[in-house]
């Protein structure tokens, strides 16, 4: 079994960046680029695609076969996943000063025996350029650096724009061809930027007009009427928006109630499931809770007519879930994913086809960047991230 072997941890802590003394490279680092890289510039502390962390208190560490032999490749750190998670290690190869990530479980018998076996996927032809792109996704996420000048831009011309400044930097540090991590923040990341946090409409975000109309064509798009609505919702932001903006009749993996006005829970288990879920099972506050309608799984996507909120009901376990904070981030979710699916059939399915996994992750941390309710409820399940992780479905 491989296994991972600590061969220096004296990392020296700098402000600004980790960095490695000469003897710690010895004798694992030979490419004089990335040995001047290390000493020097080093490695930053804070990404949000990467962690360093244990480089700085660790040092580097090898791959080993079953025999001690040296396997050709060191772990430097690890590519961050759903709350700061790292789902897979990233490695550097001392000879050549490429990098590479894949996925490392010492502990796991699916490891295979020979390092050289391992399922390595390229990531960057080396660390100053590793660090460049890294620095450039974040300075998108942050509206900052060379991506200043989107601050308070959104809409479709914005996203646009920025997905081909950033797919020029990481083509040009690439020779053309960046690896399939670039080419997913270029494409998917910049989505974020459709909507801009919500001032006119009294929500989250302020959708662009007839966003929803463009993704999903005008007789997609399911406009409510004032008689449509029970006299529990009363939150009147999202009255306006069910009627002014509406929501996709078929969004993939939701399907919207269209045949009768909207109902409670309440009068949907009276009208539909009185004899597969007991009037007990129901929500303490369900005559307030509007069905939307349906999600995968046996779940009703529900809306809180008093407070906005948007939430998953399991039918089978008769559990309120935390969805989306509002309306505007449900349907902002619901374009993102429809995005995502137009997106990937331009490039001839590539995005789904390389790694599913780094596309998944992709698509989390967007979402959170609009909708932290993923991330920021006390809840130890939400939807939209496990359904997105879901590769044997293939919801993406």
């Amino acid at each position: 079994m491989s296994t991972i072997h600590t061969v220096a941890a004296d990392a020296v802590d700098v402000a600004a960046a980790i960095t490695l003394t000469e003897d710690a490279l010895d004798p694992f680092v030979t490419h004089a680029v990335t040995r001047r890289w290390l000493t020097g510039p080093g490695l930053p502390c804070d990404s949000g695609l990467f962690s360093f962390a244990r480089l700085r208190t660790e040092g580097l560490r090898t791959l080993t076969g079953p025999t001690g032999a040296a396997g050709g490749r060191l772990v430097i750190g690890g590519l961050l996943g759903p709350a700061g998670t790292e789902i897979e290690s990233v490695l550097l190869d001392g000879a050549t000063g490429e990098v590479s990530t894949s996925c490392l479980f010492p502990d796991s018998p699916d490891v295979p025996d020979r390092p050289d076996l391992m399922d390595v996927r390229p990531l960057a032809p080396s660390l100053p350029t590793l660090v460049r792109f890294a620095a450039a996704t974040d300075e998108l996420a942050g509206l900052r650096g060379q991506f200043a000048a989107y601050a308070g831009r959104y809409g479709t011309k914005a996203v646009a724009e920025a997905s081909r400044q950033l797919f020029a930097v990481f083509e040009e540090g690439a020779d053309g061809e960046p690896a399939p991590l670039w080419r997913m923040a270029a494409l998917i990341r910049p989505l974020a930027l459709v909507a801009g946090p919500g001032t006119a409409s009294g929500l989250a975000l302020d959708l662009p007009v007839r966003l929803l109309d463009q993704e999903f064509g005008r007789k997609g798009v399911v406009r409510f009427e004032e008689v449509d609505f029970p006299s529990t919702l009363t939150h009147g932001p999202t009255r306006r928006f069910l009627c002014e903006t509406g929501l996709p009749e078929d969004g993939f993996l939701f399907q919207l109630d269209t045949d009768l006005p909207l109902r409670t829970l309440t009068e949907y288990r009276t009208d539909d499931c009185a004899g597969e879920i007991p009037a007990g099972h129901l929500p303490a506050h369900a005559d307030r809770l509007i069905r939307l309608g349906r999600l995968t799984d046996g779940h009703s996507l529900v809306l809180d007519g008093a407070t906005g909120a948007v939430l998953s009901w399991s039918e089978r376990g008769s559990v309120l879930y935390p969805l989306n904070t509002d309306i505007s981030t449900l349907a902002f979710t619901l374009w993102l994913l429809h995005r995502e699916h137009a997106i990937d059939e331009e490039s001839g399915h590539a995005l789904t086809s390389e790694t599913y996994d780094q596309l998944a992750m992709t698509m989390i941390q967007v979402l959170s960047a609009v909708d932290p309710t993923g991330v920021t409820t006390d809840a130890d399940w939400h939807y939209w991230t496990e359904l997105f992780q879901d590769e044997a479905g293939g919801v993406l």
